[in-house]
């Protein structure tokens, strides 16, 4: 049997959705440079070259446009973690994750939102990516959180919620953002760091 014919995108379907994703891509510098509350819709406008009239056709609002952001990252992250390697022990499959998040932090490609904003919340709750995402990315922590407890490389005491938010919390440590302006370490030399203090802990071994 033959597969189905796959429905031809128009050339005026691309240049939109071409339009569309450097748009996200101008949201998600802007947030990692920052931060939701400073970034301008005006600013969103003149880094793609659009008028505001043309990408409030694609996006309604400023909390539209950092929940496609959020999304995206979503998406980049569920990609990622496709890419680890099955058979690695679960307490280094966190470790790359971490390793990933910080990367992303120290590259400028990390979205910085606020912690409390009533509205970007409920915008993020009813986008289905982001949504779908986090869930995804949330389970499959999960696991790994729970199989290394169980082989006991991670604190069984730790409730698995705990460590999960504390992976969460590695894209936005300042510690790492502290260190860059440093300019002591290398951008390597951070992440390592940084993922010593926080699955290795600060105390002397």
């Amino acid at each position: 049997m033959n597969p189905p014919p796959t429905a031809r995108v128009s050339f005026k379907e691309q240049m939109l959705q071409a339009r569309e994703d450097a748009i996200v891509a101008a949201v998600n510098r802007l947030l990692a440079e920052k931060g939701f509350d400073a970034m301008t819709v005006d600013e969103v406008a003149a880094q793609v070259g659009v008028a505001k009239a043309s990408l409030y056709k694609h996006f309604p609002s400023k909390e539209a446009l950092a929940a496609a952001a959020m999304a995206k990252v979503m998406q980049r992250a569920q990609a990622h973690i496709r890419s680890i390697a099955a058979e690695r022990p679960p307490l280094d499959k966190l470790k790359a994750m971490a390793h990933w998040t910080m990367t992303l932090l120290l590259s400028g490609e990390m979205p910085s939102l606020p912690h409390q904003n009533s509205s970007l919340r409920a915008t993020l709750m009813q986008t289905p990516p982001y949504i779908d995402g986090l869930m995804d990315v949330s389970d499959q922590l999960g696991e790994w959180i729970t199989a290394a407890q169980q082989e006991g490389s991670l604190n069984p005491d730790l409730p698995p919620i705990v460590v999960l938010y504390t992976m969460y919390a590695r894209a936005c440590d300042p510690v790492v953002e502290f260190l860059k302006i440093g300019g002591q370490h290398t951008d390597e030399q951070i992440v390592d760091l940084v993922l010593g203090t926080c699955f290795d802990g600060l105390k002397a071994r």
